[in-house]
């Protein structure tokens, strides 16, 4: 079952999650590149830069330009050290191609939503605040939830919900909110919220409308085939001896992480039933952590949202 995000408090929400481990993971060192492609905030980049001074470079990528610019203000003592791009991790070749880099000492990825978003009820990601239906991470690159509803089909919308959120009363949910949707009645956040919460019931745990916001965002951002794209063929842009490391939150992104690592340590990719290897395919990396790393006991008080995160990292073997 996918483990879901949790809304709480600006005052913790903007913490880097399992900040000691990513930097311990990643090594930076003085003189080397890096890349952030989940910029946001930029706690994450600021810790790489500290690490990697005073020679280290670092290439931020977000396609939210609010969280592009609080990064800025956040790096801009860093100077020339820090670029700054409007894009989406999966177009990091073509970032990477305009900065003349071929390749970096190392990658980060810290998944899922922005703690920021969840504060912001104008963005549409909050089922404990009112605002639009909107839920993009980028407003120039996606639909918001809005139209993505009015276009979606009562059986895709299951999918969505079943998938993407592992929500048991799917159907039920998808049909209600489509017919609101018809009705005018379905016209912000706390009338989706309302209407999940009287459909799935209270829960001790979590909100009602958790897993349905969950899937909803995932499915208006594409997030899990933008995940897709760049697990394709990742570890190419790392040097040898540089290193991947990804901050998973729930269990659909932190299966395609693993499933990519262990396909890429593997030797062979031949069928089992071959008795001599044909591929020649060739392991790509060796991982870092056998099994994920969950944040400590500790972190989790300090920081509710981190109590989902998943920590995997590998390092690139010489070509």
């Amino acid at each position: 079952m996918p483990a879901l995000e949790h809304e709480t408090s600006s005052a913790v929400t903007h913490a880097a999650v399992m900040l000691r481990e990513t930097v311990e993971l990643l090594r930076p060192r003085s003189g080397g590149r890096y890349v952030d492609g989940t910029l946001g905030g930029g706690g994450h980049a600021q810790a790489i830069l500290e690490a990697s001074g005073p020679h280290g470079e670092l290439l931020g990528i977000d396609w939210d330009e609010e969280a592009r610019a609080r990064a800025a203000a956040r790096l801009a003592r860093f100077g020339a050290r820090v670029h700054i791009v409007d894009a989406v991790f999966d177009q990091i070749g073509e970032c990477l191609e305009r900065f003349g880099w071929e390749a970096v000492d190392g990658i980060l990825l810290d998944l899922g939503v922005s703690s920021f978003h969840l504060d912001l009820a104008d963005r549409g990601f909050s089922f404990a605040r009112s605002g639009p239906l909107d839920m993009r991470m980028s407003r120039s690159r996606a639909r918001a939830l809005s139209q993505w509803l009015d276009e979606v089909s009562e059986p895709e919308l299951v999918r969505v919900l079943r998938e993407y959120g592992e929500e048991p009363q799917a159907r039920r949910i998808a049909r209600a909110i489509l017919a609101a949707r018809r009705r005018g009645e379905l016209a912000d956040t706390a009338a989706l919220a309302a209407l999940v919460s009287r459909i799935a019931g209270r829960s001790a745990a979590r909100h009602p409308a958790t897993r349905t916001f969950q899937a909803l965002r995932i499915a208006v951002n594409g997030e899990l085939e933008i995940l897709e794209r760049f697990l394709a063929d990742a570890y190419r842009w790392l040097r040898p001896g540089g290193r991947l490391v990804v901050l998973a939150y729930h269990s659909l992104e932190d299966r395609l992480v693993k499933s990519a690592f262990r396909l890429w340590e593997r030797s062979c990719v031949c069928s089992r039933g071959i008795p001599v290897c044909r591929c020649g395919w060739a392991a790509k990396v060796t991982l870092l952590t056998r099994r994920a790393i969950r944040p400590s006991g500790s972190e989790v008080a300090e920081n509710p949202r981190a109590r989902s995160a998943r920590l995997r990292a590998v390092e690139r073997l010489a070509a």
